[in-house]
């Protein structure tokens, strides 16, 4: 099983290194656009992004609403150095964790505080597909609503 873990990691890693590169093109004023009301600006979604390998991974393991609620509350991102840094060190915990699982417990259901189960391996792919959502989200936002030619390599 580690060697699923390790190809769905590295798909994560992608998706984490290209949102770098394209926050390397983002302008502070960038952050303020906001396409839809009552939806994402482009900063909100940053830093969104940059907390969901933590998020995601706390859902995983079992957090409550009142817990996550709290992380998303302590957790606040301005800065574009901010959300990098986060972004990485939220991965670099993700990628430990998951590395240090047995088959076993890759294999182990928990239920987030919403109810839906998954798998340890299943919410992996769950992060995965998260943040991949989110990048082309955030890919659109800035060619269409920001006129960016971000000109980032999206996909190996």
């Amino acid at each position: 099983m580690s060697e699923y873990v390790k190809s769905v990691l590295h798909q994560i890693h992608i998706v984490v290194m290209s949102t770098i590169d394209i926050i390397d093109t983002v302008d502070q004023s960038d952050l303020e656009v906001q396409p839809t009301e009552n939806k994402f600006s482009v900063g909100q979604l940053l830093a969104h992004m940059a907390l969901v390998c933590k998020a995601d991974l706390l859902i995983s393991e079992e957090a409550s609403e009142g817990q996550m609620s709290n992380f998303y509350a302590v957790n606040t991102l301005v800065s574009v150095t901010e959300m990098k840094e986060a972004l990485l060190s939220n991965f670099t915990l993700l990628e430990k964790r998951y590395l240090g699982y047995t088959e076993e417990e890759l294999m182990q259901k928990t239920t987030s505080y919403w109810g839906v189960s998954y798998t340890r391996f299943e919410w992996l792919l769950e992060i995965s597909a998260h943040l991949y959502h989110h990048r082309g989200q955030l890919h659109a936002m800035l060619i269409h609503c920001v006129r960016k030619d971000l000109n980032v390599k999206l996909f190996e």
